[in-house]
Protein backbone atom coordinates (compact mmCIF):
# COMPACT_ATOMS: atom_id res chain seq x y z
CA UNK A 1 0.00 0.00 0.00
CA UNK A 2 3.00 2.18 0.71
CA UNK A 3 4.60 2.11 -2.23
CA UNK A 4 0.93 2.44 -4.29
CA UNK A 5 0.71 5.97 -2.06
CA UNK A 6 4.37 6.27 -3.46
CA UNK A 7 3.31 5.59 -7.18
CA UNK A 8 0.61 7.81 -7.06
CA UNK A 9 2.42 10.98 -5.42
CA UNK A 10 5.11 10.47 -8.22
CA UNK A 11 2.77 10.44 -11.19
CA UNK A 12 0.90 13.82 -9.71
CA UNK A 13 4.83 15.30 -8.74
CA UNK A 14 5.29 14.44 -12.68
CA UNK A 15 2.07 15.86 -14.17
CA UNK A 16 2.38 19.14 -12.30
CA UNK A 17 5.84 19.17 -13.32
CA UNK A 18 4.98 19.57 -16.77
CA UNK A 19 1.93 21.22 -16.60
CA UNK A 20 3.86 24.28 -14.60
CA UNK A 21 7.15 23.27 -17.89
CA UNK A 22 4.51 24.02 -20.31
CA UNK A 23 3.28 27.38 -18.64
CA UNK A 24 7.07 28.54 -17.95
CA UNK A 25 7.66 28.03 -21.30
CA UNK A 26 4.79 30.10 -22.75
CA UNK A 27 6.21 32.91 -20.06
CA UNK A 28 9.43 32.11 -21.96
CA UNK A 29 8.38 32.70 -25.01
CA UNK A 30 6.87 36.01 -24.49
CA UNK A 31 3.21 34.74 -25.00
CA UNK A 32 1.81 35.78 -21.89
CA UNK A 33 2.70 37.98 -19.02
CA UNK A 34 -0.27 37.70 -16.47
CA UNK A 35 -1.54 38.05 -13.12
CA UNK A 36 -0.46 35.67 -10.23
CA UNK A 37 -1.84 37.08 -7.69
CA UNK A 38 -3.90 39.96 -5.75
CA UNK A 39 -3.35 41.36 -2.24
CA UNK A 40 -5.43 44.37 -1.56
CA UNK A 41 -4.31 47.12 -3.95
CA UNK A 42 -1.56 45.16 -4.49
CA UNK A 43 -0.47 42.61 -7.45
CA UNK A 44 1.74 40.11 -8.49
CA UNK A 45 2.48 39.27 -11.61
CA UNK A 46 4.68 36.29 -13.27
CA UNK A 47 7.06 38.17 -14.39
CA UNK A 48 7.83 39.78 -11.18
CA UNK A 49 7.77 35.74 -9.89
CA UNK A 50 9.79 34.63 -12.62
CA UNK A 51 12.14 37.80 -12.16
CA UNK A 52 12.51 36.28 -8.51
CA UNK A 53 13.58 33.36 -9.88
CA UNK A 54 16.49 34.60 -12.26
CA UNK A 55 17.61 36.41 -9.12
CA UNK A 56 17.87 33.16 -7.38
CA UNK A 57 19.60 31.07 -10.02
CA UNK A 58 22.19 34.71 -10.50
CA UNK A 59 23.17 34.13 -6.66
CA UNK A 60 23.12 30.06 -7.28
CA UNK A 61 20.28 29.09 -5.90
CA UNK A 62 18.47 26.29 -7.56
CA UNK A 63 14.97 27.19 -7.91
CA UNK A 64 11.77 24.35 -8.77
CA UNK A 65 8.53 24.84 -8.34
CA UNK A 66 8.73 24.31 -5.36
CA UNK A 67 10.71 27.34 -5.10
CA UNK A 68 8.20 29.04 -7.23
CA UNK A 69 5.27 28.29 -4.36
CA UNK A 70 7.86 29.50 -1.80
CA UNK A 71 8.62 32.70 -3.91
CA UNK A 72 4.98 33.86 -4.20
CA UNK A 73 4.27 33.39 -0.53
CA UNK A 74 7.15 35.55 0.62
CA UNK A 75 6.08 38.05 -1.88
CA UNK A 76 2.62 37.93 -0.51
CA UNK A 77 3.38 38.04 2.96
CA UNK A 78 5.72 41.19 2.14
CA UNK A 79 2.57 42.83 -0.17
CA UNK A 80 0.46 42.69 3.20
CA UNK A 81 3.42 44.48 5.17
CA UNK A 82 4.09 47.33 2.29
CA UNK A 83 0.43 47.86 2.76
CA UNK A 84 0.42 48.45 6.11
CA UNK A 85 3.73 50.35 5.89
CA UNK A 86 1.60 53.10 3.29
CA UNK A 87 -1.49 53.40 5.77
CA UNK A 88 1.17 54.08 8.38
CA UNK A 89 3.16 56.68 6.04
CA UNK A 90 6.23 54.88 6.97
CA UNK A 91 8.66 56.46 4.82
CA UNK A 92 12.13 55.08 2.77
CA UNK A 93 15.24 54.92 3.78
CA UNK A 94 17.22 55.83 0.55
CA UNK A 95 20.62 55.67 1.66
CA UNK A 96 19.56 52.12 2.34
CA UNK A 97 18.26 51.52 -0.84
CA UNK A 98 21.08 53.34 -3.02
CA UNK A 99 23.24 51.29 -0.57
CA UNK A 100 21.75 47.47 -1.30
CA UNK A 101 20.79 48.44 -4.83
CA UNK A 102 24.93 49.13 -5.47
CA UNK A 103 25.45 46.25 -3.79
CA UNK A 104 23.30 44.22 -6.00
CA UNK A 105 24.17 45.64 -9.04
CA UNK A 106 27.99 45.00 -8.23
CA UNK A 107 27.44 41.61 -7.28
CA UNK A 108 25.55 40.25 -10.47
CA UNK A 109 28.02 42.42 -12.76
CA UNK A 110 30.92 40.59 -11.14
CA UNK A 111 29.10 37.05 -10.89
CA UNK A 112 27.37 37.08 -14.67
CA UNK A 113 30.28 38.77 -16.27
CA UNK A 114 29.57 42.76 -16.66
CA UNK A 115 26.65 44.60 -17.61
CA UNK A 116 25.53 42.96 -21.30
CA UNK A 117 25.99 39.39 -19.47
CA UNK A 118 22.54 40.84 -16.91
CA UNK A 119 20.89 42.40 -19.35
CA UNK A 120 21.28 39.07 -21.17
CA UNK A 121 20.49 37.38 -18.05
CA UNK A 122 16.97 39.28 -17.34
CA UNK A 123 15.95 40.61 -20.97
CA UNK A 124 16.08 43.87 -20.21
CA UNK A 125 18.53 46.65 -20.41
CA UNK A 126 20.53 47.86 -16.94
CA UNK A 127 18.89 50.88 -17.17
CA UNK A 128 15.22 49.86 -16.85
CA UNK A 129 16.52 46.61 -14.14
CA UNK A 130 17.93 49.55 -11.86
CA UNK A 131 14.30 50.96 -12.01
CA UNK A 132 12.68 47.83 -10.98
CA UNK A 133 15.51 47.33 -8.28
CA UNK A 134 15.60 50.44 -6.79
CA UNK A 135 11.15 49.97 -6.66
CA UNK A 136 11.91 46.27 -4.99
CA UNK A 137 14.66 47.73 -2.50
CA UNK A 138 11.95 50.59 -1.63
CA UNK A 139 9.30 48.12 -0.77
CA UNK A 140 11.73 45.79 1.01
CA UNK A 141 12.92 48.87 3.27
CA UNK A 142 8.64 49.35 4.03
CA UNK A 143 7.99 46.27 4.82
CA UNK A 144 10.99 45.32 7.33
CA UNK A 145 10.31 48.71 8.95
CA UNK A 146 6.80 47.59 9.24
CA UNK A 147 7.87 44.48 10.74
CA UNK A 148 10.23 46.01 13.28
CA UNK A 149 7.60 48.63 14.40
CA UNK A 150 5.14 45.47 15.03
CA UNK A 151 8.22 43.66 16.90
CA UNK A 152 8.59 46.79 19.09
CA UNK A 153 5.20 47.11 20.61
CA UNK A 154 5.84 44.01 22.20
CA UNK A 155 5.94 45.16 25.94
CA UNK A 156 9.53 44.66 27.80
CA UNK A 157 10.43 41.74 29.22
CA UNK A 158 10.75 41.41 32.64
CA UNK A 159 12.57 38.40 34.36
CA UNK A 160 9.35 36.58 35.24
CA UNK A 161 8.55 36.64 31.69
CA UNK A 162 12.22 35.28 31.28
CA UNK A 163 11.67 32.33 34.08
CA UNK A 164 8.33 31.47 31.87
CA UNK A 165 9.95 31.25 28.58
CA UNK A 166 12.56 28.33 30.48
CA UNK A 167 9.82 26.79 32.32
CA UNK A 168 7.60 26.21 29.11
CA UNK A 169 10.43 25.33 27.08
CA UNK A 170 11.36 21.77 26.15
CA UNK A 171 15.06 21.43 27.92
CA UNK A 172 16.39 19.92 24.36
CA UNK A 173 14.71 23.39 23.09
CA UNK A 174 16.60 25.73 24.89
CA UNK A 175 19.89 27.27 23.27
CA UNK A 176 22.62 25.99 23.69
CA UNK A 177 26.19 28.27 25.00
CA UNK A 178 29.08 26.52 23.20
CA UNK A 179 32.51 26.12 25.23
CA UNK A 180 33.97 29.77 25.67
CA UNK A 181 37.30 30.84 25.90
CA UNK A 182 38.96 33.69 27.32
CA UNK A 183 42.62 34.30 26.06
CA UNK A 184 45.58 36.79 26.29
CA UNK A 185 48.15 36.77 24.01
CA UNK A 186 52.10 37.85 23.00
CA UNK A 187 53.04 38.42 19.47
CA UNK A 188 56.13 38.66 17.81
CA UNK A 189 56.16 39.22 13.51
CA UNK A 190 59.35 38.02 11.52
CA UNK A 191 61.40 40.50 9.73
CA UNK A 192 58.66 41.67 7.48
CA UNK A 193 60.65 44.38 5.48
CA UNK A 194 63.14 41.94 4.25
CA UNK A 195 60.54 39.55 3.19
CA UNK A 196 58.70 42.32 1.41
CA UNK A 197 62.37 43.52 -0.11
CA UNK A 198 62.84 39.68 -1.41
CA UNK A 199 59.19 39.68 -3.04
CA UNK A 200 59.38 42.72 -4.71
CA UNK A 201 63.15 41.73 -6.39
CA UNK A 202 61.12 38.88 -7.50
CA UNK A 203 58.16 40.71 -8.95
CA UNK A 204 60.68 42.90 -10.58
CA UNK A 205 62.27 40.24 -12.39
CA UNK A 206 59.15 38.56 -13.08
CA UNK A 207 58.23 41.86 -14.67
CA UNK A 208 61.11 42.31 -16.87
CA UNK A 209 60.74 39.05 -18.50
CA UNK A 210 57.04 39.22 -19.33
CA UNK A 211 58.76 42.84 -20.91
CA UNK A 212 60.71 40.99 -22.58
CA UNK A 213 58.25 38.81 -24.26
CA UNK A 214 57.20 35.95 -21.84
CA UNK A 215 53.59 35.42 -21.48
CA UNK A 216 51.81 36.98 -18.42
CA UNK A 217 49.27 34.20 -18.32
CA UNK A 218 52.33 31.59 -18.07
CA UNK A 219 53.91 33.23 -16.00
CA UNK A 220 50.92 33.89 -13.05
CA UNK A 221 50.20 29.71 -13.76
CA UNK A 222 53.83 29.22 -12.31
CA UNK A 223 54.20 31.83 -10.03
CA UNK A 224 50.57 33.46 -8.52
CA UNK A 225 49.62 32.61 -4.75
CA UNK A 226 46.32 33.26 -5.69
CA UNK A 227 45.16 29.93 -6.16
CA UNK A 228 42.08 30.94 -7.87
CA UNK A 229 42.84 32.46 -10.16
CA UNK A 230 46.78 31.11 -10.91
CA UNK A 231 45.25 28.59 -12.91
CA UNK A 232 43.51 31.01 -14.94
CA UNK A 233 46.57 32.32 -16.21
CA UNK A 234 45.73 34.95 -13.23
CA UNK A 235 42.53 36.26 -14.97
CA UNK A 236 40.07 37.62 -12.41
CA UNK A 237 37.00 37.87 -15.11
CA UNK A 238 34.91 41.39 -15.59
CA UNK A 239 33.93 42.52 -12.45
CA UNK A 240 33.11 45.87 -10.27
CA UNK A 241 35.88 47.70 -8.84
CA UNK A 242 34.61 48.08 -5.91
CA UNK A 243 34.94 44.70 -4.56
CA UNK A 244 38.84 45.05 -5.03
CA UNK A 245 41.27 46.46 -2.45
CA UNK A 246 41.62 50.69 -3.81
CA UNK A 247 44.89 49.96 -4.62
CA UNK A 248 44.28 47.26 -6.57
CA UNK A 249 41.21 48.90 -8.24
CA UNK A 250 42.59 52.23 -8.08
CA UNK A 251 46.27 50.39 -10.20
CA UNK A 252 44.15 49.03 -12.60
CA UNK A 253 41.70 51.25 -13.43
CA UNK A 254 44.22 53.71 -14.06
CA UNK A 255 46.33 50.76 -16.50
CA UNK A 256 45.68 50.78 -20.61
CA UNK A 257 44.86 47.34 -21.83
CA UNK A 258 47.95 45.34 -22.08
CA UNK A 259 50.71 47.39 -20.06
CA UNK A 260 51.94 45.86 -17.19
CA UNK A 261 51.52 47.68 -13.96
CA UNK A 262 54.10 48.81 -11.54
CA UNK A 263 54.15 46.19 -8.15
CA UNK A 264 50.96 47.09 -6.22
CA UNK A 265 50.97 46.62 -2.35
CA UNK A 266 47.51 45.13 -0.63
CA UNK A 267 46.76 43.67 2.69
CA UNK A 268 46.87 40.12 0.46
CA UNK A 269 50.67 40.81 -0.77
CA UNK A 270 52.59 42.49 -3.74
CA UNK A 271 51.02 42.51 -7.11
CA UNK A 272 51.86 42.79 -11.15
CA UNK A 273 48.62 43.90 -13.08
CA UNK A 274 47.51 43.63 -16.40
CA UNK A 275 44.30 44.79 -17.28
CA UNK A 276 42.54 43.20 -20.24
CA UNK A 277 39.41 44.86 -20.81
CA UNK A 278 37.59 47.89 -19.32
CA UNK A 279 33.79 49.02 -19.10
CA UNK A 280 32.58 52.13 -16.98
CA UNK A 281 33.84 50.74 -13.36
CA UNK A 282 34.47 47.67 -14.30
CA UNK A 283 37.31 45.83 -15.71
CA UNK A 284 38.94 42.09 -16.42
CA UNK A 285 42.76 41.86 -15.43
CA UNK A 286 45.37 39.54 -15.26
CA UNK A 287 47.53 39.73 -11.92
CA UNK A 288 49.78 37.78 -9.92
CA UNK A 289 50.14 37.88 -6.79
CA UNK A 290 53.56 37.04 -3.95
CA UNK A 291 53.11 37.16 -0.39
CA UNK A 292 56.37 37.69 1.66
CA UNK A 293 58.19 34.45 2.81
CA UNK A 294 59.84 33.74 5.90
CA UNK A 295 62.50 31.65 6.65
CA UNK A 296 63.66 29.20 9.24
CA UNK A 297 65.79 31.33 11.01
CA UNK A 298 62.77 33.83 11.26
CA UNK A 299 60.92 31.09 13.23
CA UNK A 300 64.04 30.14 15.31
CA UNK A 301 64.31 33.59 16.38
CA UNK A 302 60.64 34.23 17.08
CA UNK A 303 60.11 30.79 18.88
CA UNK A 304 63.11 31.29 20.90
CA UNK A 305 61.86 34.69 22.24
CA UNK A 306 58.59 33.68 23.32
CA UNK A 307 60.13 29.88 24.59
CA UNK A 308 62.26 32.60 26.89
CA UNK A 309 59.61 34.58 27.49
CA UNK A 310 57.32 31.89 28.55
CA UNK A 311 59.79 30.56 30.97
CA UNK A 312 59.92 33.72 32.77
CA UNK A 313 56.03 33.82 32.94
CA UNK A 314 55.61 30.44 34.17
CA UNK A 315 58.25 30.93 36.67
CA UNK A 316 56.44 34.12 37.85
CA UNK A 317 59.32 36.57 37.06
CA UNK A 318 56.89 39.00 35.16
CA UNK A 319 52.69 39.10 34.78
CA UNK A 320 51.81 38.43 31.56
CA UNK A 321 49.94 41.80 31.27
CA UNK A 322 53.21 43.80 32.06
CA UNK A 323 55.01 40.98 29.46
CA UNK A 324 52.15 41.79 26.94
CA UNK A 325 53.01 45.53 27.49
CA UNK A 326 56.47 45.40 26.82
CA UNK A 327 57.08 42.63 24.32
CA UNK A 328 53.83 42.04 21.98
CA UNK A 329 53.85 43.92 18.92
CA UNK A 330 50.13 43.38 18.16
CA UNK A 331 48.93 46.82 18.61
CA UNK A 332 45.07 45.42 19.22
CA UNK A 333 45.86 43.52 22.33
CA UNK A 334 49.53 44.66 23.23
CA UNK A 335 47.40 48.31 25.26
CA UNK A 336 45.02 45.73 26.89
CA UNK A 337 47.79 43.76 28.31
CA UNK A 338 47.34 40.91 25.58
CA UNK A 339 43.62 40.44 26.04
CA UNK A 340 42.11 39.28 23.19
CA UNK A 341 38.61 40.12 21.35
CA UNK A 342 36.40 39.09 18.52
CA UNK A 343 37.22 41.69 16.05
CA UNK A 344 33.67 41.40 14.64
CA UNK A 345 31.69 41.21 18.01
CA UNK A 346 34.44 42.94 20.72
CA UNK A 347 33.58 40.43 22.66
CA UNK A 348 36.65 39.24 25.01
CA UNK A 349 35.04 35.02 25.05
CA UNK A 350 35.81 33.37 22.29
CA UNK A 351 33.77 30.18 20.63
CA UNK A 352 35.89 27.86 18.61
CA UNK A 353 34.52 28.88 15.65
CA UNK A 354 35.55 32.36 16.37
CA UNK A 355 39.30 31.03 16.58
CA UNK A 356 41.74 30.40 14.02
CA UNK A 357 42.49 26.45 14.02
CA UNK A 358 45.85 27.48 14.63
CA UNK A 359 45.19 29.30 17.79
CA UNK A 360 42.73 26.37 18.71
CA UNK A 361 45.01 23.61 17.97
CA UNK A 362 47.33 25.36 20.48
CA UNK A 363 45.01 25.87 23.48
CA UNK A 364 42.62 23.32 22.82
CA UNK A 365 44.07 21.06 26.02
CA UNK A 366 44.90 24.06 28.20
CA UNK A 367 43.70 24.50 31.56
CA UNK A 368 42.71 27.66 32.79
CA UNK A 369 46.19 29.73 33.62
CA UNK A 370 48.20 27.74 31.34
CA UNK A 371 50.10 29.28 28.53
CA UNK A 372 50.54 27.66 25.07
CA UNK A 373 53.98 26.65 23.56
CA UNK A 374 54.97 29.36 21.33
CA UNK A 375 53.15 28.28 17.26
CA UNK A 376 52.96 30.12 14.19
CA UNK A 377 49.42 31.84 13.29
CA UNK A 378 48.30 34.73 11.48
CA UNK A 379 46.59 37.48 12.19
CA UNK A 380 43.96 40.07 11.03
CA UNK A 381 44.99 41.41 8.00
CA UNK A 382 43.79 41.42 4.90
CA UNK A 383 41.92 38.34 3.63
CA UNK A 384 43.92 35.52 4.89
CA UNK A 385 45.87 37.26 7.43
CA UNK A 386 49.69 37.72 7.75
CA UNK A 387 52.76 35.16 9.77
CA UNK A 388 52.67 36.33 13.17
CA UNK A 389 54.59 33.72 16.60
CA UNK A 390 52.79 33.88 19.60
CA UNK A 391 51.67 32.20 22.86
CA UNK A 392 48.57 32.41 24.33
CA UNK A 393 47.65 32.30 27.71
CA UNK A 394 43.77 30.55 28.69
CA UNK A 395 42.42 33.35 31.15
CA UNK A 396 39.03 31.93 31.38
CA UNK A 397 37.32 29.02 30.29
CA UNK A 398 33.14 28.72 30.42
CA UNK A 399 32.01 24.92 29.62
CA UNK A 400 29.29 24.11 27.22
CA UNK A 401 26.09 23.97 28.57
CA UNK A 402 22.66 24.29 28.31
CA UNK A 403 21.46 28.14 28.75
CA UNK A 404 20.17 28.53 32.01
CA UNK A 405 18.24 31.35 34.40
CA UNK A 406 21.30 32.29 36.50
CA UNK A 407 24.26 32.10 34.04
CA UNK A 408 22.74 33.37 30.82
CA UNK A 409 19.80 35.64 31.35
CA UNK A 410 20.94 37.78 28.42
CA UNK A 411 20.89 35.03 26.35
CA UNK A 412 17.29 33.76 27.42
CA UNK A 413 15.99 37.25 27.60
CA UNK A 414 17.15 37.67 23.53
CA UNK A 415 15.26 34.06 23.20
CA UNK A 416 12.30 34.69 24.65
CA UNK A 417 11.61 38.59 23.15
CA UNK A 418 12.11 36.82 19.48
CA UNK A 419 9.63 34.11 20.40
CA UNK A 420 7.54 37.14 21.38
CA UNK A 421 8.73 39.15 17.98
CA UNK A 422 7.72 36.37 15.65
CA UNK A 423 4.38 35.52 16.94
CA UNK A 424 3.40 38.99 16.86
CA UNK A 425 4.49 39.06 13.17
CA UNK A 426 2.31 35.84 12.86
CA UNK A 427 -0.65 37.29 14.52
CA UNK A 428 -0.71 40.11 12.03
CA UNK A 429 -0.39 38.18 9.11
CA UNK A 430 -2.63 35.25 9.90
CA UNK A 431 -5.02 38.07 11.16
CA UNK A 432 -4.20 40.07 7.32
CA UNK A 433 -4.86 37.05 5.51
CA UNK A 434 -8.13 36.96 6.70
CA UNK A 435 -8.97 40.42 6.44
CA UNK A 436 -7.78 41.42 3.29
CA UNK A 437 -8.88 40.82 -0.41
CA UNK A 438 -7.03 38.25 -2.03
CA UNK A 439 -6.41 36.51 -5.25
CA UNK A 440 -4.32 33.41 -6.11
CA UNK A 441 -4.19 32.16 -9.59
CA UNK A 442 -5.24 28.29 -9.35
CA UNK A 443 -1.82 27.14 -11.42
CA UNK A 444 -0.79 27.38 -7.77
CA UNK A 445 -3.22 24.96 -6.45
CA UNK A 446 -0.36 22.22 -5.34
CA UNK A 447 1.50 24.64 -3.61
CA UNK A 448 1.59 23.08 -0.06
CA UNK A 449 2.18 27.02 1.64
CA UNK A 450 3.64 27.67 5.10
CA UNK A 451 0.12 29.29 6.43
CA UNK A 452 -3.00 28.90 6.75
CA UNK A 453 -5.51 30.78 4.77
CA UNK A 454 -3.95 30.81 1.43
CA UNK A 455 -5.39 28.48 0.09
CA UNK A 456 -8.75 29.47 0.65
CA UNK A 457 -7.72 32.32 -1.14
CA UNK A 458 -7.28 30.37 -4.30
CA UNK A 459 -9.59 31.13 -7.61
CA UNK A 460 -11.57 28.31 -8.11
Amino acid sequence: MKNTNKLITLAVFVLTLVSWTAFAQKYDNGLIDKTVAVVGNEMIMISQLEEEVQMMKAYGMISDKTGRCEILENMMVSKLFLMQARLDSLAVNQDMVDGELRNRVDMLRSNLGGDEAVEKEFGKPLYRLRQEWRKTIEDQSLTQQMQSQIASKIPELTPYDVQEYVDRTDPEDLPMVPIKYQLSQICVYPDREAANLAVKERLLSIRERIINGEKFSTLARLYSQDPGSARKGGELGMASKSIFWPAFSDAAMSLKPGVVSQIVETPDGFHLIEVLEKKGDMFNARHILLKPEYTSEDREKGFHMLDSLRTELQNDAVTFELAARFYSEDPATRTNGGQMADPNTGSSYFEIDQLKPQDYAAIKDLKEGEISEPFESLDNEGRNGNTVYKIIKVDKVLPAHTATFSKDYSLLLEQAKLEKSQKAIDDFVASKIKSTYIIIDPIFKDCVFERDGWSEKIRK
